[in-house]
């Protein structure tokens, strides 16, 4: 079977060590007197069955799917309130890569950098972190304890299971300090009960994802061994190094020789390989790709839920669009600063070809229709003022109809992680002068990477031509619309201020330099009156 089935039998988190704070975020346990420790795990299969069921808060919104009630969390509408949606709505729509039509509540404020802290789909993706870190404390607590009369096999998959949990919470963890800073913490060791959780600094969070991560490495499968979609070591790799490359970022330390040791791992001893067909692995037969490293996986029939990859295939399609496996919602597309990193300029599209097949570049599947769209931005509120992307498919990499294809739900998974990223990773490293690295390898990745974008050798780059900048903007041509933007840039100083002005950044046509306080997003403002242990990031106000 493709995916893991996700089983709605494991809520129980939210009754334990973080009531107080995100009950104050209007979180809620679902059936708190029916999901509970002692008649949730009955049998051995319950614990993958759980087990399962954290994986699925990256994925799914409720217990119920479709939007049909009972969800994870409240405050906002089941169909918004999905994990991986508000997460790529807050990596993408800050950046030069995604802007969005819809008027619904502030979503606008995230391309104009005008959002405060008391948005809601701030505080949706604050309360699905927490929530998914309250998951998985619980399962590592009830694990523990299972432990204890387990042996044999059962033992042997406990600790592999409880591993990966970990890794799940850690996973959270980075968001959290990626996008929050200093941040409530709660671990397995904060028994249930309501009171107020302690705010952890930046550092301290870094030193305790990376003692997580370097703990469990040799406690989850072995490298590209585990069921697909289940987390391994070269995926606690993968993390170390985002962890490290972003050090400077987070502790203002530089991490990029940590970073190397890694990425040489992910890299030598993975045993994943660049997919030759770049279009597979945004399709919905991308779980046969080799170059996925760690997915988030959707079925159209497990996972039904407006958010994830429903949300990312049906918001970037407008009814003019080639088809791509659902209907589309037209919300969501791009500007013309982005594409230009491409070398791409409005006269490259023309009526006959839309969709721009004749592109050099084969990873640049956008579509402007000059008689009906409009290169320039003047109405953010109308679709056809941008440029359309279609690079998610819910069709095949061949182009036949998704298995299990129902009405507009995705099976197609989300890349998380890839080794195409790792690539890239390693040349910024050694760029940035990291240890364990040379400059010949660095640049055979990115060349690698380009023979497969371009289907040639001719465009490939000198040493010379290694540089910060071009390593960013092919960070951008290789993995749009993948979550990465919005950290990337803020690591190269690019986000805010006023180094990368693009369109409608700072609220304005012409785009403006933006407050650097803005690398941050803030702690929701219903959290920060709850709780008095909290204080709020620079720059933010109530």
């Amino acid at each position: 079977m493709k995916h893991i089935k996700f089983l709605s039998i494991f809520a129980l988190a939210v009754m334990m060590a973080f009531t107080s704070c995100i009950n104050d975020l209007d979180v809620e346990p679902i059936d708190p007197n029916e999901a509970t420790s002692t008649n949730v795990f009955k049998n051995e299969l319950s614990y993958k069955q759980a087990l399962a069921r954290v994986y699925a808060t990256y994925a799914i919104s409720g217990q119920q799917g479709g939007g049909g009630g009972m969800p994870d969390i409240e405050g906002i509408d089941e169909n918004f309130g999905n994990y991986l949606r508000q997460y790529w709505g807050l990596q993408q729509l800050s950046t030069d890569e995604a802007i969005m039509a819809w008027d619904d509540a502030t979503i606008k404020n995230f391309h104009w950098h005008t959002w405060a802290p008391n948005d809601v789909f701030i505080s949706a993706l604050y309360s699905r972190i927490f929530y998914a870190i309250s998951l998985a404390n619980e399962y590592v607590r009830v694990t523990n304890s299972a432990m204890g009369s387990a042996s044999g096999q059962f033992l042997e998959d406990l600790k592999y299971y409880q591993a990966e949990a970990r890794f799940l919470r850690a996973f959270s963890y980075w968001h959290a300090i990626d996008m929050f800073g200093n941040v409530p913490f709660v671990t397995e060791n904060d028994l249930p009960g309501a009171f107020y959780p302690q705010q952890i600094s930046r550092a301290d969070l870094f030193d305790y994802i990376e003692a997580e991560l370097l703990d469990i490495e040799g406690k989850l499968k072995a490298a590209n061994t585990n069921e697909y979609a289940r987390v391994d070591q070269a995926s606690a790799w993968m993390l170390l190094a985002k962890l490290y490359l972003n050090a400077s970022v987070y502790i203002n330390t530089n991490k990029n020789t940590e970073a190397l040791v890694y990425l040489n791992k992910v890299i030598n001893e993975g045993g994943y390989a660049l997919d030759p067909n770049y279009r597979r692995m945004f399709a919905a037969d991308n779980h046969t790709s080799p170059e996925i490293i760690f997915p988030i996986a959707f079925d159209a029939t497990n996972t039904q839920q407006y958010g994830g990859m429903t949300f990312i295939l049906n918001a970037s399609r407008g009814s003019n669009m080639p088809a791509n496996g659902v209907s589309g919602w037209g919300g969501i597309r791009t500007i013309k600063n982005f594409v230009e990193l491409f070398g791409i300029s409005e006269s490259d599209f023309t009526e006959a070809d839309p969709a721009f097949t004749a592109r050099a570049d084969k990873r640049a599947y956008f579509w402007f229709h000059p008689g009906n769209w409009r290169w320039e931005i003047d109405n953010v509120g109308t679709f056809n003022h941008g440029i359309g992307v279609n690079k998610f498919t819910n069709f095949t990499s061949t182009g036949e109809q998704a298995p299990n294809a129902e009405g507009d739900f995705a099976s197609t998974d989300f890349p998380v992680f890839r080794l195409a990223d790792a690539y890239l990773m390693y040349a910024e490293a050694v760029v940035r002068g990291g240890q364990g690295g040379n400059r010949a390898t660095a640049l055979g990745y990115i060349n690698a990477l380009r023979d497969r974008a371009f289907g040639n050798t001719t465009n490939r780059i000198s040493d010379a031509q290694m540089t910060l900048d071009f390593i960013l903007d092919e960070r951008g041509r290789e993995l749009y619309w993948e979550a990465h933007r919005r950290t990337d840039l803020v690591r190269f100083g690019k986000h805010t201020g006023g180094a990368y002005i693009w369109t409608w950044k700072g609220n304005v046509k012409e785009g403006r330099a933006t407050d650097s306080f803005r690398d941050l997003y803030p702690i929701p403002s219903n959290d920060l009156d709850a709780n008095p242990n909290l204080t709020q990031n620079d720059g933010y106000t109530n």
